[in-house]
C-alpha cells in the first residue's frame, strides 16, 4: 500500500477567485495621481510567480537548492510553491518537509504533494532509467503544475529542477523584467552542457550548432531566441497564446506532432506551433545546473561528484555556499584523505586569510587533508636579509618578460618551496603534493588525480608531476609510454600544483639554489633540463630531474593577469635594489655591487606587457587551456537531454 500526503499552508489565504485579480501587476511602477493640488503617488505590487518543482532521490542537491531559492531577492509573498515528490530512496521528503516547516509561512501558498513509498516504479530497471511510464508521470504532472498555476491566476510560472542552484538573488525578478513570454536563465555545468538547445533536428532531437558554444561562453551576450529550454523556465501566464502551451500530447494540434513522448519536447513544440517564441539569456551569471545521469550511472557515484564539481565552481566564483543552518545536519561531512600520497601541502601567506578560507572550502568539497604551510612574505624581507640568509643571484638573470631582476615576493615564493623540499628530506616524505592557494580545481579532480598517480606509479621513474602550469614551448609534448594521462614536460611557467617524489627533492636541494637564485618556475625547466637559456643552465651540472605532466591538467589559476580580483604576489612587489653581491663574490677591482642594468627602463608601461600570469598564447593553447569534465564533450549533449526529475 502507498499514501499520497498533501500539505497546503497560506500566507493569504486561497490564492483563486476575483479577489486575486489584483494579483495580475505589471513590474513593479510608481504611478502618480494628480487630485486637485495634490499628488498621490501609487506602487504597483510585483508579479505573482508560482514556482513548480519535481523531486525525486535529490537529497544531495536539495539542501543547497533550497538555500538559494530562499536566497532569491523576490518577495516571498507574491510566491507560491507547488512542490511534488515520489518514488525516493533517499532523504528527500524529510528534507523538503524540514525546509518548508520553517520557510512555509513565508511564502503565499506551499502546495506540497508526496507519495510515501519508497523505491523506484516496478517498470523501471534502475533509477536514471526513463521508460514511457516515468515519462507519462512527469508529463502529468507538469501539466498538473501549468493547470494550477492558470487557476490560480498568477502571472508568472517558473518551472525549476531541484538540482539546479540559482546563485544570483537577483535571478527572477531580472527575469520577469525581460517581459519574455518563455525565457530561460543560462545554466552552467561542470562541461559543455547547459538548459537550452540551439538546434533542433526533424525528428524533434539535439543538434549541433555554431551559436551554441557562443551563447554558453559568453561570447554573444543577451536574449537569444532558441527552439528549447529546459530545467528553469520562465512562463509568462498573461500572454493569452499561452493556454496553448502543454506538456500533454493529445493537446498539440491534430496530426502535426509526430515526435517522442518527452515533457520538454512537447512543450518546445506546444510554442512552436502558438508562435510563442522562447529566449535563453545570458546576461548575468544566474546559476548552475547538474547534468543529467544516464541508465546505470548512480547518484553516489556520478552525481556526488558533479555535485562536488558544481559547488567547487561556486566557492571559485563567490567564495562561498550558501547552506542554510537548518539543512546543513543534511549535508555529510566528506571523509578526509591524502590522495595516497605522504602528504599535502598549501602554501599560503598568512594575510592572506580570504585565499586560505577559499582552499579550506574547496578541501572540505574534495576531501583532502591538507597542511596550510605559511609562505615567506617578500614584504617581510629586505636586501640585507636576503643577503644574511646567504641568497645570491644567478649571475645575468633579468625576467624574460620585464628585463629586471627578481622581486622580493619571487624570493619568498622559492624559499616557501625549498622549505618544503628541506622538510620533505628531514620527514623522510617519499610523495608530497604541493598546492599554491590562487589554484581552481578542475572537474573530477580526485579521480583524475587518482588516475595519474596510478600511471606515474606503474610506469615509474619520475621525479615531478606538473598538475597545473603554463605550457611556454610550441612544440607538442611527448607522451609518455603506457599512459593515457602524462606527457614529458616541456619549458613551463607556474608552480600551481605539483607532485615531487623524495628523490626530486634531494635533486633540486643537491645544487644548491640559494646560491644562484631565480625564480623557482625558471628553476625547475633548468633542473630537467628543458630550458631555453643556456647561459643559466650553464650554472647547474646535475640537471638530471624527471619532470611530467599530467594532460590534461588538473589545476588552473583563478585568475589571469587583467582579470577582475587578479592579485599577484610576486610580480607586484619590490624589486630587489641591485646592491647585494654576486654569485662567487666581487670581482677585482668592482665595488661588489650587482649592476641593475637589467632592469626595466620603461616600468611606466609595464602594465602593457606579457607577464607570467598571462594566459597560454601558443597556437594549441585552446585545447591546452579545455576546461570540460570528462565525458562532458558537446558530442555527448545529444544523450543528455533527459532530466533527472521523477
Amino acid at each position: 500500500m502507498c499514501s499520497i500526503v498533501s500539505v497546503r499552508c497560506s500566507s493569504g489565504g486561497a490564492f483563486a477567485g476575483l479577489a486575486m485579480m489584483t494579483m495580475m501587476l505589471a513590474l513593479l511602477l510608481t504611478t502618480t495621481i494628480v487630485s486637485g493640488d495634490n499628488q498621490i503617488e501609487l506602487t504597483e505590487q510585483l508579479p505573482t510567480v508560482m514556482v513548480a518543482v519535481l523531486v525525486r532521490n535529490k537529497a544531495h542537491t536539495l539542501p543547497y537548492f533550497f538555500s538559494y531559492l530562499e536566497d532569491l531577492d523576490y518577495p516571498k509573498d507574491r510566491m507560491s510553491l507547488w512542490i511534488r515528490s515520489d518514488h525516493n530512496e533517499d532523504r528527500s521528503i524529510e528534507i523538503t518537509k524540514a525546509w518548508l516547516k520553517r520557510t512555509s509561512s513565508l511564502y503565499h501558498s506551499v502546495d506540497f504533494k508526496y507519495r510515501s513509498e519508497r523505491g523506484k516504479r516496478e517498470s523501471e530497471k534502475t533509477s536514471t532509467h526513463w521508460n514511457e511510464e516515468r515519462f507519462s508521470d512527469v508529463i502529468r504532472l507538469k501539466q498538473d503544475a501549468l493547470q494550477a498555476a492558470r487557476m490560480m491566476w498568477a502571472d508568472y510560472i517558473f518551472f525549476i529542477d531541484a538540482d539546479v542552484f540559482l546563485t544570483n538573488s537577483n535571478t527572477l525578478g531580472k527575469l520577469i523584467e525581460r517581459k519574455l513570454p518563455i525565457v530561460a536563465p543560462m545554466l552552467v555545468s561542470d562541461g559543455l552542457y547547459s538548459n537550452f538547445w540551439c538546434g533542433m533536428t526533424s525528428d524533434y532531437y539535439y543538434q549541433r550548432t555554431d551559436d551554441y558554444k557562443k551563447i554558453l561562453n559568453y561570447d554573444q551576450i543577451g536574449q537569444w531566441p532558441v527552439p528549447m529550454v529546459h530545467t528553469a523556465v520562465l512562463v509568462s501566464l498573461n500572454i493569452a497564446q499561452t493556454r496553448q502551451l502543454t506538456f500533454e500530447r493529445k493537446n498539440l494540434p491534430v496530426g502535426r506532432y509526430d515526435g517522442p513522448v518527452d515533457d520538454i519536447i512537447i512543450f518546445a513544440m506546444s510554442a512552436n506551433y502558438s508562435g510563442i517564441p522562447m529566449y535563453v539569456c545570458n546576461e548575468l551569471l544566474y546559476g548552475y545546473i547538474m547534468v543529467p545521469l544516464e541508465a546505470g550511472e548512480t547518484v553516489p557515484g556520478k552525481d556526488l561528484e558533479q555535485l562536488t564539481n558544481v559547488l567547487s565552481y561556486i566557492v571559485n566564483e563567490y567564495g562561498a555556499l550558501s547552506l542554510k543552518q537548518d539543512l546543513s545536519r543534511f549535508v555529510a561531512d566528506v571523509p578526509k584523505d591524502k590522495l595516497s600520497l605522504s602528504h599535502i601541502y598549501m602554501i599560503n601567506l598568512e594575510r592572506r586569510t580570504e585565499r586560505r578560507t577559499k582552499m579550506l572550502k574547496h578541501f572540505d568539497l574534495l576531501g583532502l587533508d591538507v597542511e596550510h604551510f605559511p609562505a615567506v612574505d617578500g614584504k617581510q624581507l629586505s636586501d640585507k636579509k636576503v643577503y644574511d640568509m646567504g641568497i645570491r643571484f644567478l649571475p645575468g638573470y633579468a625576467d624574460p618578460f620585464h628585463k629586471r631582476p627578481m622581486t622580493m615576493g619571487e624570493i619568498g615564493c622559492f624559499l616557501s618551496h625549498y622549505n618544503i623540499w628541506e622538510r620533505m628530506v628531514r620527514l623522510n616524505q617519499q610523495e608530497v603534493l604541493v598546492l599554491e592557494d590562487d589554484i581552481r580545481f578542475e572537474p573530477f579532480f580526485r579521480r583524475r588525480a587518482y588516475g595519474v598517480l596510478a600511471d606515474a606509479r606503474r610506469i615509474g621513474g619520475w621525479d615531478l608531476i606538473y598538475f597545473g602550469r603554463k605550457r611556454l614551448q610550441e612544440e607538442d609534448e611527448k607522451w609518455i609510454d603506457g599512459s593515457e594521462y602524462l606527457v614529458k614536460a616541456g619549458y613551463s611557467y607556474w608552480t600551481l600544483g605539483y607532485v615531487i617524489t623524495l628523490e626530486g627533492a634531494k635533486k633540486l636541494l643537491r645544487e644548491q639554489p640559494l646560491s644562484k637564485l631565480l625564480p623557482v618556475d625558471e628553476y625547475l625547466p633548468i633542473m630537467f633540463d628543458n630550458h631555453p637559456n643556456e647561459s643559466w643552465t650553464s650554472h647547474f651540472r646535475d640537471r638530471t630531474l624527471s619532470a611530467w605532466s599530467a594532460a590534461p591538467l588538473l589545476l588552473y589559476p583563478t585568475h589571469y593577469t587583467g582579470d577582475e580580483g587578479y592579485i599577484s604576489d610576486t610580480e607586484d612587489s619590490l624589486r630587489i635594489d641591485g646592491t647585494l653581491p654576486a654569485v662567487g663574490g666581487p670581482s677585482k677591482g668592482s665595488s661588489g655591487m650587482v649592476s641593475n642594468d637589467t632592469r626595466d627602463g620603461g616600468q611606466g608601461q609595464a602594465s602593457q606587457e606579457p607577464k607570467k600570469g598571462d594566459k597560454e598564447q601558443l597556437p594549441n593553447a585552446p585545447a591546452l587551456l579545455s576546461e570540460s569534465g570528462i565525458g562532458q564533450g558537446e558530442h555527448d549533449l545529444e544523450t543528455k537531454n533527459r532530466r533527472s526529475e521523477l
